[in-house]
Protein backbone atom coordinates (compact mmCIF):
# COMPACT_ATOMS: atom_id res chain seq x y z
CA UNK A 1 0.00 0.00 0.00
CA UNK A 2 2.78 2.46 0.70
CA UNK A 3 4.46 1.42 -2.94
CA UNK A 4 1.25 2.90 -4.67
CA UNK A 5 1.33 5.91 -2.32
CA UNK A 6 4.79 6.96 -3.09
CA UNK A 7 3.81 6.39 -6.86
CA UNK A 8 0.64 8.69 -6.33
CA UNK A 9 2.67 11.20 -4.53
CA UNK A 10 5.27 11.55 -6.92
CA UNK A 11 2.83 11.65 -9.71
CA UNK A 12 1.05 15.05 -8.02
CA UNK A 13 4.55 16.03 -6.94
CA UNK A 14 5.81 15.76 -10.72
CA UNK A 15 2.71 17.29 -12.53
CA UNK A 16 2.84 19.81 -9.80
CA UNK A 17 6.58 21.27 -10.71
CA UNK A 18 6.22 20.70 -14.30
CA UNK A 19 2.95 22.17 -15.54
CA UNK A 20 1.21 24.25 -12.45
CA UNK A 21 4.47 26.07 -10.43
CA UNK A 22 5.82 29.29 -12.26
CA UNK A 23 3.04 28.63 -14.73
CA UNK A 24 5.61 26.02 -16.75
CA UNK A 25 2.90 25.22 -18.50
CA UNK A 26 2.95 28.05 -20.79
CA UNK A 27 6.56 27.49 -21.99
CA UNK A 28 4.67 23.98 -23.46
CA UNK A 29 2.03 26.31 -24.82
CA UNK A 30 5.02 28.91 -26.42
CA UNK A 31 7.24 26.15 -27.74
CA UNK A 32 4.06 24.13 -29.69
CA UNK A 33 2.79 27.53 -30.86
CA UNK A 34 6.28 27.95 -32.38
CA UNK A 35 7.07 24.02 -33.49
CA UNK A 36 3.83 24.30 -35.50
CA UNK A 37 4.57 27.67 -36.95
CA UNK A 38 8.05 26.60 -37.78
CA UNK A 39 6.79 23.60 -39.56
CA UNK A 40 3.71 25.14 -41.60
CA UNK A 41 5.93 28.28 -42.80
CA UNK A 42 8.93 25.88 -43.82
CA UNK A 43 6.49 23.33 -45.74
CA UNK A 44 5.38 26.33 -48.01
CA UNK A 45 8.30 27.76 -48.80
CA UNK A 46 9.89 23.70 -49.51
CA UNK A 47 6.96 23.06 -51.38
CA UNK A 48 7.15 26.48 -53.46
CA UNK A 49 11.15 26.07 -53.73
CA UNK A 50 10.82 22.49 -54.25
CA UNK A 51 8.45 22.83 -57.26
CA UNK A 52 10.11 25.21 -58.67
CA UNK A 53 13.68 22.99 -58.66
CA UNK A 54 11.28 20.32 -60.32
CA UNK A 55 9.66 22.16 -63.00
CA UNK A 56 13.46 23.42 -64.02
CA UNK A 57 14.88 19.81 -63.70
CA UNK A 58 12.24 18.70 -65.87
CA UNK A 59 12.24 21.03 -68.44
CA UNK A 60 15.79 20.85 -69.18
CA UNK A 61 16.14 17.28 -69.25
CA UNK A 62 12.75 17.54 -71.78
CA UNK A 63 14.09 20.56 -73.81
CA UNK A 64 17.77 20.88 -73.40
CA UNK A 65 17.49 23.98 -72.38
CA UNK A 66 18.03 26.34 -69.05
CA UNK A 67 21.14 23.93 -68.48
CA UNK A 68 23.31 26.80 -66.51
CA UNK A 69 19.96 26.91 -63.99
CA UNK A 70 19.52 23.40 -63.59
CA UNK A 71 23.32 22.85 -63.02
CA UNK A 72 22.54 24.77 -60.17
CA UNK A 73 19.48 23.17 -58.93
CA UNK A 74 21.42 20.16 -59.00
CA UNK A 75 24.63 21.69 -56.98
CA UNK A 76 21.56 22.85 -54.36
CA UNK A 77 20.17 19.11 -53.87
CA UNK A 78 23.65 17.62 -53.92
CA UNK A 79 24.56 20.31 -50.67
CA UNK A 80 21.30 20.06 -48.91
CA UNK A 81 20.66 16.01 -49.11
CA UNK A 82 24.50 15.58 -48.40
CA UNK A 83 24.96 17.33 -45.49
CA UNK A 84 22.74 16.96 -42.13
CA UNK A 85 20.03 19.23 -41.31
CA UNK A 86 21.55 20.35 -37.71
CA UNK A 87 24.52 21.45 -39.81
CA UNK A 88 22.35 23.34 -42.33
CA UNK A 89 20.40 24.73 -38.80
CA UNK A 90 23.88 25.96 -37.91
CA UNK A 91 25.57 27.50 -40.80
CA UNK A 92 22.37 29.59 -41.58
CA UNK A 93 22.26 30.66 -37.79
CA UNK A 94 25.52 31.45 -37.56
CA UNK A 95 26.82 32.57 -41.02
CA UNK A 96 24.08 32.79 -44.02
CA UNK A 97 21.36 34.65 -41.66
CA UNK A 98 23.23 36.22 -38.84
CA UNK A 99 22.35 39.64 -39.46
CA UNK A 100 18.60 38.12 -38.83
CA UNK A 101 17.60 38.88 -35.60
CA UNK A 102 14.26 36.51 -35.38
CA UNK A 103 15.76 33.23 -34.50
CA UNK A 104 12.38 31.79 -35.41
CA UNK A 105 12.32 33.34 -39.09
CA UNK A 106 15.60 31.67 -39.54
CA UNK A 107 14.94 28.47 -38.04
CA UNK A 108 11.72 28.53 -40.86
CA UNK A 109 14.01 29.69 -43.71
CA UNK A 110 16.48 26.84 -42.96
CA UNK A 111 14.10 24.17 -42.69
CA UNK A 112 12.51 25.56 -45.35
CA UNK A 113 15.55 25.32 -47.70
CA UNK A 114 16.16 22.19 -46.65
CA UNK A 115 12.78 20.50 -47.77
CA UNK A 116 12.65 22.26 -51.14
CA UNK A 117 15.40 20.23 -52.02
CA UNK A 118 13.23 16.45 -50.92
CA UNK A 119 10.27 18.32 -52.36
CA UNK A 120 11.87 18.94 -55.54
CA UNK A 121 12.83 15.22 -55.17
CA UNK A 122 9.03 13.97 -54.94
CA UNK A 123 7.87 16.46 -57.63
CA UNK A 124 10.07 15.64 -60.04
CA UNK A 125 8.97 11.61 -59.62
CA UNK A 126 5.10 13.39 -59.72
CA UNK A 127 5.97 15.02 -63.21
CA UNK A 128 7.64 11.81 -64.36
CA UNK A 129 5.12 9.73 -64.07
CA UNK A 130 2.69 11.96 -65.84
CA UNK A 131 1.64 10.24 -69.34
CA UNK A 132 4.01 12.28 -71.53
CA UNK A 133 0.28 11.96 -73.99
CA UNK A 134 -0.89 14.35 -71.35
CA UNK A 135 1.20 17.31 -72.13
CA UNK A 136 1.20 16.61 -75.89
CA UNK A 137 -2.96 17.00 -75.56
CA UNK A 138 -2.40 20.11 -73.77
CA UNK A 139 0.00 21.45 -76.72
CA UNK A 140 -2.56 20.03 -79.50
CA UNK A 141 -5.03 22.26 -77.97
CA UNK A 142 -2.93 25.28 -78.29
CA UNK A 143 -1.85 25.26 -74.11
CA UNK A 144 1.43 27.08 -74.04
CA UNK A 145 4.10 25.22 -72.46
CA UNK A 146 3.63 26.99 -69.09
CA UNK A 147 -0.10 26.44 -69.15
CA UNK A 148 -0.23 23.07 -70.12
CA UNK A 149 1.90 22.43 -67.09
CA UNK A 150 0.06 24.52 -64.28
CA UNK A 151 -3.57 23.11 -65.84
CA UNK A 152 -2.74 19.66 -66.91
CA UNK A 153 0.36 18.03 -65.55
CA UNK A 154 0.96 19.27 -62.37
CA UNK A 155 -2.82 18.58 -60.38
CA UNK A 156 -2.18 15.26 -61.59
CA UNK A 157 1.41 15.00 -60.33
CA UNK A 158 -0.12 16.33 -57.45
CA UNK A 159 -1.95 13.67 -56.56
CA UNK A 160 0.72 11.00 -57.19
CA UNK A 161 2.67 13.02 -54.58
CA UNK A 162 0.56 13.25 -51.77
CA UNK A 163 1.37 10.24 -49.69
CA UNK A 164 5.21 11.51 -50.30
CA UNK A 165 4.11 15.36 -49.18
CA UNK A 166 2.27 14.36 -46.44
CA UNK A 167 5.49 12.28 -44.99
CA UNK A 168 7.80 15.33 -46.02
CA UNK A 169 5.53 17.70 -43.41
CA UNK A 170 5.69 15.05 -40.88
CA UNK A 171 9.57 14.81 -41.68
CA UNK A 172 9.59 18.62 -40.66
CA UNK A 173 7.59 18.75 -37.51
CA UNK A 174 9.71 16.10 -36.19
CA UNK A 175 13.22 17.88 -37.32
CA UNK A 176 12.31 21.28 -35.97
CA UNK A 177 13.06 19.61 -32.49
CA UNK A 178 17.00 20.80 -33.31
CA UNK A 179 16.03 23.97 -33.30
CA UNK A 180 16.71 24.52 -29.66
CA UNK A 181 20.12 24.22 -30.85
CA UNK A 182 19.83 27.73 -32.18
CA UNK A 183 18.17 29.03 -29.11
CA UNK A 184 14.67 28.91 -30.92
CA UNK A 185 12.03 28.23 -27.69
CA UNK A 186 10.39 25.11 -29.91
CA UNK A 187 8.61 22.51 -28.04
CA UNK A 188 12.12 20.32 -27.21
CA UNK A 189 13.54 22.97 -26.02
CA UNK A 190 10.60 24.06 -24.03
CA UNK A 191 10.74 20.72 -22.47
CA UNK A 192 14.44 20.61 -21.59
CA UNK A 193 14.11 24.27 -19.77
CA UNK A 194 10.86 22.43 -17.59
CA UNK A 195 13.65 19.36 -17.07
CA UNK A 196 16.20 21.19 -15.80
CA UNK A 197 14.42 23.32 -13.50
CA UNK A 198 12.56 19.97 -11.82
CA UNK A 199 15.56 17.71 -12.16
CA UNK A 200 12.99 15.14 -13.16
CA UNK A 201 12.58 14.35 -17.20
CA UNK A 202 10.19 12.03 -16.66
CA UNK A 203 6.85 14.38 -16.95
CA UNK A 204 8.68 16.69 -19.59
CA UNK A 205 9.93 14.68 -21.91
CA UNK A 206 6.88 12.36 -22.01
CA UNK A 207 4.77 15.01 -22.28
CA UNK A 208 6.40 16.20 -25.67
CA UNK A 209 6.60 13.13 -26.94
CA UNK A 210 3.04 12.26 -26.62
CA UNK A 211 2.23 15.55 -27.93
CA UNK A 212 4.28 14.95 -31.03
CA UNK A 213 2.75 11.94 -31.38
CA UNK A 214 -0.74 13.23 -31.72
CA UNK A 215 0.30 15.86 -33.82
CA UNK A 216 1.34 12.94 -36.11
CA UNK A 217 -1.54 10.46 -36.34
CA UNK A 218 -3.84 13.43 -36.57
CA UNK A 219 -1.64 14.82 -39.62
CA UNK A 220 -2.05 11.07 -40.97
CA UNK A 221 -5.72 10.49 -40.46
CA UNK A 222 -6.04 14.35 -42.25
CA UNK A 223 -3.95 13.33 -45.26
CA UNK A 224 -5.66 9.91 -45.62
CA UNK A 225 -8.77 11.58 -45.81
CA UNK A 226 -7.74 14.37 -48.63
CA UNK A 227 -6.55 11.18 -50.93
CA UNK A 228 -9.67 9.15 -50.32
CA UNK A 229 -11.48 12.29 -51.38
CA UNK A 230 -9.33 12.70 -54.63
CA UNK A 231 -9.86 9.09 -55.26
CA UNK A 232 -13.17 9.46 -54.96
CA UNK A 233 -13.59 12.52 -57.37
CA UNK A 234 -10.62 10.47 -59.97
CA UNK A 235 -13.77 7.44 -60.05
CA UNK A 236 -16.38 10.03 -60.67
Amino acid sequence: MEFFQNILNYFQTGFHDTFIAQSRYMLFIRGLGNTILIAIFATLIGVVLGILVAIVRVYSGQTGKLKWLDRICALYLTIIRGTPTLVQLLIAYFMVFAWIDNVILVCTIAFGINSGAYVAEIVRGGILSVDKGQTEAGRSLGLSASTTMRSIVLPQAFKSCLPSLGNEFITILKETSIAGYIGAMDLTKAADLVRSRTYDPFFSLITIALIYLVIVIGMNAAFKALERRLAKSDRR
